[in-house]
């Protein structure tokens, strides 16, 4: 095997969705180095969905199926987690993923959430965790709970203390922000209103806050979040509690251009801050952004 540890990974997600097209057109506009590039996919579904202008290394994963585009399977499901899979095994410097569908790994057998649990099995070690940093410029949110129902949401202080932690250490890390300044969402309406509209605040969010605070984290809040986000660009980074507290709003600012970025484990991964898009996939109309935009953010 090929040495890979000053390669960017890049994966072509689901074969049924816009993955394996984004990537293509996102490679051609920026006519990466051959030698800084793998390509984590299969030559059938790359040929279905376009034609790269450079001779990118291929690390072949099975793929007998037929290419449908929007008609994912199990097929489609097991071909996704074998890519990202692979992209963990062969030590890249970065990963870059296209979108997969959670119902395909899961008819595959595959019971993850997303790619970012996948990530964090292969790769976390010593108790990492892998957490979701979403970037669109100096636009970014951090966020403490992932792909979870809304009814059973559920923060502890420790675990709002331990993201930050990891969230600071990256900024310090790979931004070079040697104090980032960071604001934390409420998790209730008017965060909470004095306990009136709700006790999270007063029991897990401003406890673990002033616990990071005389650990050397320059964070403020809990904020209402329905203002905090008018105040996005006075900070390094907004945490939100849960997944569409802090989602609609960068995607509203920065639509196709947001990206999600897994930090917490040795490598970055980038990928899209958008789905498969199965209604449009195979008709060459898929728009790259987001995956120029997730490569751009490793480079």
């Amino acid at each position: 095997m090929s040495n890979y540890f000053d390669k960017i990974a890049v994966t072509t997600g689901d074969p049924s969705g816009i993955g394996a097209e984004i990537t293509i057109k996102a490679l051609n506009k920026l006519s990466l180095p051959c030698d800084k590039v793998v390509i984590i996919s299969n030559k059938k579904i790359l040929d279905y969905y376009g034609q790269l202008k450079q001779k990118y290394e291929l690390i072949e994963i099975p793929f007998n199926a037929e290419v449908t585009p929007g008609k994912t399977n199990a097929e489609c499901g097991a071909f996704s987690f074998l890519s990202v899979k692979k992209a963990c095994e062969i030590g890249a410097k970065a990963i870059v993923t296209a979108p997969v569908a959670k119902n395909a790994l899961h008819l595959a057998g595959y019971n993850f959430n997303g790619q970012t649990e996948i990530l964090q099995r292969f790769l976390a070690h010593d108790n990492q965790l892998a957490e979701m940093l979403f970037i669109a410029g100096k636009f970014r949110v951090l966020l403490l709970t992932r792909h979870v129902p809304l009814k059973e949401v559920n923060l502890t202080r420790e675990t709002v203390f331990n993201k930050i932690n990891t969230l600071n250490d990256f900024f310090i890390k790979f931004f070079d922000i040697q104090k980032p300044k960071f604001a934390l969402c409420g998790f209730n309406p008017h965060a909470g209103e004095d306990g009136i509209l709700g006790t999270e605040e007063k029991d897990i969010l401003i406890p673990a806050a002033a616990k990071l605070i005389k650990n050397g984290v320059n964070i403020s809040g809990p904020f209402p979040a329905d203002t905090l986000f008018t105040r996005a660009y006075d900070y390094d980074c907004i945490i939100a509690n849960y997944h569409d507290q802090g989602l609609i709003p960068i995607k509203t600012v920065a639509g196709r251009s947001t990206v999600n970025m897994t930090i917490g484990l040795d490598i970055i991964r980038t990928s899209p801050g958008h789905g498969t898009a199965f209604d449009i996939a195979g008709k060459n109309i898929a728009d790259e952004t987001g995956m120029t935009e997730a490569l751009k953010a490793v480079i």
